[in-house]
Parts: C-alpha cells; structure tokens; sequence
C-alpha cells in the first residue's frame, strides 16, 4: 500500500544522533555521542526505598490516574523552588508537570503558534524540540549562536524581517550541543527585545543545575514583568530521564491551554515517578546531592578537556563548559565534517555526532561536531580520547 503522511510529519525525519547510536551496538565502539546522564550519577538505592515505601504506603496514589495538572505536592515543591529564585510569580503564573521537558516545549508551542507562525532558535540547538517544532509547519528560524549566547543583531534583523515572529527558543545553560552559555548582558538584550517587537520567550533549562564552574547567571524568566516568559524544567538530568518528569512554568492562561492540550496526548505524566520525585527532593540533601552530580561532571570534563589541550591538532578549536554534558569542537572549515565523524566511527570506533544533526535547515553548514563527557566512564574517556586525538593530529597536523 503507498501510503500518504500528514503534511505536519511527511518532512520529518530520524535524529542523526539515534543514527549514529546504531554503531555503538557494534563491539568495541567508543561512544561520545550521547547524551545521557552518568550510570553513577542515579540514586539507585534511595529510588529503590522511596518505591518500596510508596507502592507498601499508598499503592493507589501510584497505580491510579491522576489529574493533568500533575501531583499537587510536586507542584506546590516546585513552586516554591522556583519563586525562591523569582522564575515564579504567584499572582500571574501557574505551573504543569509534563512528560520531560520536551513535552513541555511541544506543547508551548501546540498552545501558541499556528502553521506559518515563526518561531526563532539559536543555530544550532536541541535535534529533540527542532523535530517538536516543525511538527506544527512553523516558519522556523535559526539565528548564529556565538560563545555567550545568540547573535543579537542578527536576531534583530529577523526579528524585523520575519513575519508574525510569536516564539524565541532559547537554551541560556550550557546549551544543548555547544555547552554555551548565555552572558547577563545578552539575557536582558534579549528580554528587552521581546518586549520591543511583542513576542513569548521559551526558555529552556535542563542543565542549569549541573554547573561545576563559574557562578550562576539569573535566568530570562526571573527578569520576566510582562508574562513574556515560558520556562520549562526537568528531572531528566539531576534525578533520572526514564521518571519522565518535567515541568513548565509560565503565566496561568497559557497553562490553563496546556492543561487541555496535555489532556489531548497523554492524559498525565507518570503519576508513580512524581510521587517518587517530590519523596525524593524533601527526604534527601538537595545541595549534598547537586554536589555529588556536579563533582562527577565537573572530573569527566576537565579529564576529557585534557586531552583536546594536550592531544588534539591546533587547528581544532572548542568551546569549554562550565557544566552541562556537553562539548563543542570545531575543525578547519574547510575539513568535510560529516566524512569526519563517519570515519572516527567506522575506522577508529570513536562516535561522536555532526554538528549537522543540530542545524535548522538542511542547508545550513556547519564544521563542528558535539562531543559528550557525561556518559562514557573515565577510562572510556581517556581511551578514546587518545585515539581521537591520534586521528585529528594524523588528519591536519
């Protein structure tokens, strides 16, 4: 039978990251492509606990459906987690549990923009909410990221160039593929920009909590006075990604459409893994447990930073984090990166993913590829690490 697609999914396809995943099912392959939290990272034996005790004490709770909205004691936990850092305004904002941040991001976008809409990301960005975005057939853009943050006066310009511009996407926090982060300055260019030309900023968060160096930076939403601000959470990254558990935080009448929106899809995230969740964040040393994530990330790399400092060819440059999981290397420009990373994976059984799988349009070039330090072990690191090194010199030394 020749079937025929929706126009909203016909153009979509397969993340060349889960594309690159397939060679690591094949012996001996060292994978830097990822981007999962650390094995060691999960509180396995409290999770274990904080189950047992759940499924023995209020097995219904967690077997049972539950509202859309999300279990009201997370809601109200974080709540007040985030008013303590003013990304929560009680008399104007609400806030919805999702399934993963994702979610939340689809769904902001489902509630606000119709086909032809634009939406404005930084370039490159998350494969995960590109492929969420063009679902709707919105006029997506992409503006130039540099080392602290997007391009503003190219943003500028296609803030005046581009039609009915209704959502700018931002990842402020050791953004997802370049481990950037965005300055103070540029976060309140960009809000005043929003106010100017009338648009919602979507800012999304999924690392800010894995900082190992330097100081925090106040997020867009704490600087938020008009309702221009939709942030959006998760546990994925400090707690566990299979819990499914984010969240989205933004003035009440755009989560009052969520609500019905998220009724739509899924009815509500896992009522089990909330449970777990709220347990876990008022029965445990939050700052000794931060602690503990950010030592781990903090060792895996500056171990792996050590070898592009010491072993890499000069003629690659990277951008260091200071958290998140990942790192962004950038070849000679006139190196085929692509052919690149196909033949670390194939011939050294190193895999790391094209900056390409992170651009907006197909056409958009790109010479950098991610690199990821949070799930391989260290030892894992220091060997492939030498033998990515081995190669770079071997190619343009």
């Amino acid at each position: 039978m020749n079937y025929k697609f929706s126009d909203k999914v016909s153009g979509l396809k397969a993340s060349a990251i889960r594309e690159i995943l397939k060679f690591t099912s094949v012996p001996g392959v060292i994978s830097f492509a990822a981007g999962n939290p650390a094995p060691e990272a999960f509180p396995t034996e409290k999770i274990a606990e904080i189950s047992a005790e759940l499924l023995r004490d209020d097995p219904i709770l967690a077997l049972q459906y539950s509202i859309t909205e999300g279990y009201t004691p997370l809601r109200d936990l974080l709540k007040e987690q985030l008013r303590a850092k003013n990304c929560f305004n009680s008399d104007i904002d609400d806030l919805i549990i999702t399934s993963g941040a994702q979610q939340a991001n689809e769904l902001s976008c489902k509630v606000l923009l119709n086909e032809g809409d634009t939406l404005i990301c930084e370039s490159p960005s998350f494969i995960g909410s590109i492929n969420a975005f063009k679902s709707y057939n919105v006029n997506l853009v992409g503006v130039e990221l540099e080392e602290d943050g997007i391009n503003l006066e190219k943003l500028e310009e296609a803030l005046r160039t581009e039609k009915n511009v209704r959502i700018l996407y931002l990842i402020p926090n050791f953004q997802n593929p370049t481990g950037r982060t965005m300055s103070l300055a540029k976060r309140k260019a960009v809000y005043e920009l929003a106010c100017r030309y009338d648009f919602i900023i979507l800012e999304d968060n999924p690392y800010g909590d894995l900082r190992f160096a330097g100081e925090d930076i106040p997020s867009i939403k704490s600087m938020d006075t008009e309702g221009r601000v939709i942030y959006t959470g998760t546990f994925s990254k400090i707690l566990s990604p299979g819990f499914r558990t984010g969240y989205v935080s933004a003035p009440a009448e755009i989560i009052q459409k969520i609500v019905v929106c998220k009724q739509v899809s899924d009815v509500h995230s896992n009522i089990w893994a909330q449970a777990v969740c709220h347990r876990f964040m008022t029965s445990v040393d939050l700052d000794e447990h931060f602690a503990k994530l950010r030592s781990i990330y903090k060792e895996k790399c500056e171990l792996m930073c050590s070898y592009i400092d010491s072993g890499f060819s000069k003629k690659i440059s990277y951008s260091k984090p200071e958290g998140g999981l990942f790192i962004w290397c950038t070849l000679p420009e006139d190196c085929d990166m692509p052919a690149f990373c196909t033949k670390a994976v194939r011939d050294y059984k190193i895999a790391v993913v094209p900056g390409s799988a992170f651009c907006i349009k197909e056409s958009d070039k790109t010479s950098s590829f991610r690199l990821n330090f949070s799930t391989p072990t260290n030892q894992q690191i220091s060997d492939g690490m030498e033998i990515l090194a081995s190669m770079t010199r071997e190619m343009f030394d």
